[in-house]
């Protein structure tokens, strides 16, 4: 069975909460405008920019339900879902689709390593259970394993509502390998760079897009880079790699970056919004916002 296709810029949108820490729906609903207006092809909600795993499962059902009725069909919309067990894994899977999400990014679960055929049968009930696109999330780095090419290639032919990934890895090879053993078999499989400084690479080699988390506060970069590559203008789509690429120094500011992220988008587009996080992570510092300034004024975003 052939499926839509996922394509272009789906920035993992940023967590707003509220000096209380409570989830504010009036500066997520300024967000999710911004981005819109912006001219994203589709928005990521809980991804790891937007703290899930943070959250308890209520808080997250909150969240998803509040952004996908606010975003009402005017762009796509995707819900991470994965969770280190099954069972919440389905049912937040379950909950997405009952609130007209397009699709889910569902990462393995993340505490303990896991053999191959776990993670393989962990997809596949994941992938049989849902009634929407599952698109896989390998982010190594945080979950200390990687989803290898042949189990992607694997679940790609099992289940055709596995319809994508988001690779977010260093190495181009294999998101090189992905795009041309499974991508290739399958027209509607998507391939996306989850690292900024990769969507270029990833387009270049045949992917779809990306899932940038710089364009929470600078959008018109990579709608530029990904615009200027459709069109042909490389030249074009190599001096938005550049700034891309040099706008990614974001995420070393502080660790974690998720305070960073929100200072960002209210240095740029004064949403009137709180910075706060859900701890452990803490707010930005003020070296770290001093920081911020100096970065965005050497891109001229500020």
């Amino acid at each position: 069975m052939s499926h839509k296709k996922f394509l272009g810029i789906f920035p993992p949108m940023s967590t707003f909460l509220d000096a209380r820490q409570n989830f504010d729906e009036q500066a997520q609903a300024k967000m999710i405008d911004h981005l819109i207006d912006a001219g994203v092809q589709g928005i990521l909600i809980l991804g790891s920019a937007g703290e899930f795993f943070a959250m308890s499962t209520a808080q997250r059902k909150q969240v998803a339900e509040f952004c996908l009725k606010y975003i009402n069909g005017r762009v796509s919309a995707l819900v991470n879902t994965g969770a280190c067990s099954l069972s919440e894994t389905i049912e937040l899977t379950a909950h997405a689709a009952a609130n007209r999400a397009d699709g889910v990014l569902v990462i393995n679960p993340y505490y303990t390593p896991l053999s191959e055929e776990c993670l393989f049968d962990h997809y596949c009930k994941v992938a049989t259970a849902s009634p929407i696109p599952v698109l896989l999330y390998n982010f190594p780095a945080m979950t200390k394993q990687a989803l290898s090419v042949e189990l992607v290639a694997r679940l790609a032919a099992a289940h055709s509502n596995i319809q994508g990934i988001k690779d977010s890895v260093a190495d181009v090879l294999h998101t090189r390998r992905i795009i041309l053993e499974v991508a290739s078999q399958r027209d509607d499989f998507s391939v996306f760079s989850g690292f900024d400084e990769q969507l270029l690479n990833t387009l270049a080699l045949g992917g779809a897009g990306g899932i940038p988390g710089t364009a929470n506060f600078a959008p018109e970069v990579a709608m530029g880079l990904y615009n200027a590559f459709r069109q042909g203008e490389f030249a074009k789509a190599h001096e938005f790699h550049r700034a891309i690429a040099g706008l990614s120094d974001v995420y070393a500011i502080e660790t974690p970056y998720f305070g960073t992220l929100k200072a960002a988008v209210n240095l740029r587009h004064q949403l009137a919004a709180s910075e706060e996080v859900i701890p452990p992570s803490r707010m930005l510092s003020s070296a770290g916002k001093q920081k911020l300034q100096e970065l965005l004024r050497r891109y001229r975003l500020i």
